[in-house]
């Protein structure tokens, strides 16, 4: 698998996501992706209480620790690269978590309006 080109929504350089807990289609911190990343895991979301119970309704919970999986769960405030099309859908049902742009990868724009995700930025001033 050859990794995209590490570049943000902004254009600059893709900053990390988390590695506490460790994220990433490559399990490296950032959300890089490649062609094989069919989920497009780009957009780097902060969690939250309402956020969680969202994709856990819809099918695919992500607080629950799997550990034959080595995932620990995620809880409010983890970051996460989370799939673009779950985050429009959660955009669009008004529950969408914070995104940092400056660690959502360019890929998510082809799923993701920019202008829906600027609306959810943690800190537009600075991502």
């Amino acid at each position: 698998m050859e990794k995209d080109a590490s570049v943000n929504v902004k254009g600059g350089a893709l900053a990390p996501c988390s590695t506490e807990p460790m994220t990433g289609y490559f399990r490296d911190g950032h959300c890089n992706t490649c062609a094989q990343d069919q989920g497009s895991h780009t957009v780097c979301a902060v969690m939250t209480d309402e956020f969680l119970a969202f994709p856990k309704y819809v099918g695919n919970d992500l607080s629950t620790p799997r550990p034959e999986f080595g995932f620990a769960g995620l809880k409010a405030g983890d970051s996460w690269c989370l799939c673009a099309g779950r985050f429009l859908q959660a955009a669009d049902e008004g529950c969408a978590p914070k995104v940092k742009l400056s660690a959502t990868h360019i890929k998510a724009l082809d799923i993701v309006p920019l202008h829906i995700l600027e609306q959810h930025a943690s800190d537009p001033a600075t991502d």
